[in-house]
């Protein structure tokens, strides 16, 4: 321990009870709670954010190729997929492919009718983030020798048909010649997203492509899940340029752009909130260190009178400002991981699904950005300290000695 470390100890317990003991106490809060709010502020955010995408993708992947069509109908023409999927097979940016078809129809009961669009998937490429949506019931039983007749509904579309698991219902297919199934709710998904619980009904693709008289190798289209979806836009543009010209590509953040667009808003404001904090956060250090050398005004005057140089005692002040720093910084953490903690395992603070297309406020852990935040928060902490130290060198000796 050197001169300057040792004199700041031995203020930090001198310090006590004194005015400055208090102004400390405030910056330590200041910077503890700082932290706290940017941790939470981000793992919430980070929540919704994945929430969000999940459901969105367990519905639509990251790309979607199908037949091109200036229609615009949800009852694509039939591509051929053998090929195609070879040649994304080959890619190395794409994860997982998923065939599907859709094909609108009516539900009709006893007492209420309905449109819906039936979206048909694969067995052996069923996303597993559509299981997670279930609110009740079963996923889909898919059968080696037949199409099943398990649909699952949304908890919306149950409502309206007063249908529960279980329950038969009767589809009808307006086509040529028109055509009607009986169908079993095997399950109730909620996703909380309006775009997806009022339209989409979840079957087998072998239904669809016995309706449209579909040969096994003929699907409605693939959706496509990247390995990382922060390179969306490279792989989408290098995807699209090798696709046949019959086909086209269909990016999710297009597909449903008012919920990325919200999310970035999110994004924005978060940003915003997180600067004010910081800089509070930094006055209050600013000013707290501030305080330390106006009080301490006697002590550098007689500091410097035997021989002290501006260095030594600027490093005496520093070290303290890094004290508070580190002090701040620890409670910090355990105040905004422990809420986060509680939050993740426990939920005690829920949400309003039709506002927030979820039921509780989502936690996610991001410890990249979680150690971001603290980086950041230490190296303007001591930003903070360094500026008011450079005081010292104009404080003369015999008038520090003097100052009252």
């Amino acid at each position: 321990m050197n001169v300057s470390q040792y004199i700041s100890h031995k203020i930090d317990g001198a310090d006590a009870g004194s005015f400055t003991s208090s102004v400390t106490k405030i910056a330590i809060i200041s910077i503890a709670m700082g932290l706290a709010v940017m941790v939470v502020s981000f793992a919430i955010l980070e929540g919704f954010r994945n929430e969000i995408q999940n459901k969105i993708f367990s519905f639509g992947s990251h790309l979607q190729i199908s037949k091109y069509d200036t229609n615009n109908s949800l009852e694509a023409e039939p591509i051929g997929q053998p090929r195609l999927l070879r040649e994304l097979r080959d890619n190395p940016q794409v994860a997982t492919i998923q065939p599907f078809a859709r094909k609108t129809a009516i539900i009709k009961t006893k007492d209420e009718v309905l449109g819906v669009v039936i979206k048909g998937i694969d067995e052996k490429t069923s996303p597993s983030s559509m299981r997670q949506n279930l609110a009740a019931g079963k996923f889909i039983t898919f059968s080696d020798s037949a199409a099943s007749n398990d649909v699952l509904l949304s908890r919306k579309v149950a409502d309206k048909l007063r249908l529960k698991v279980g329950d038969k219902a009767l589809f009808y297919f307006i086509q040529n010649p028109p055509r009607v199934r009986q169908f079993v709710v095997s399950g109730i998904y909620q996703t909380g997203l309006d775009e997806f619980d009022e339209a989409f009904v979840i079957g087998d693709i072998r239904q669809i492509r016995d309706l449209n008289a579909w040969p096994d190798t003929l699907v409605g289209g693939l959706e496509v899940t990247l390995k990382n979806f922060n390179r969306l836009d490279p792989v989408a543009d290098n995807l699209y340029e090798n696709l046949r010209y019959d086909l086209k590509l269909d990016k999710i953040t297009e597909q449903y752009v008012q919920l990325f667009e919200w999310l970035k808003l999110l994004n924005r404001n978060v940003v915003i909130f997180l600067v004010l904090i910081i800089f509070v956060a930094t006055f209050n250090m600013v000013a707290t260190i501030f305080i330390m050398i106006l009080e301490r005004t006697n002590m550098i005057g007689v500091l410097k009178a035997i021989g002290a140089t501006d260095n030594q005692i600027r490093s005496m002040f520093f070290f303290r400002g890094l004290s508070l720093t580190v002090r701040g910084i620890f409670w910090g953490n355990l105040i905004g991981l422990g809420f986060c903690a509680v939050q993740y395992f426990f939920h005690p603070i829920p949400l309003d699904p039709e506002n927030y297309y979820m039921d509780r406020v989502p936690i996610h852990w991001d410890w990249s950005i979680i150690l971001l935040l603290n980086v950041a928060t230490f190296l303007t902490s001591l930003l903070a300290v360094l500026i008011p130290t450079y005081l010292i060198a104009r404080i003369k000796p015999v008038a520090a000695i003097k100052f009252d």
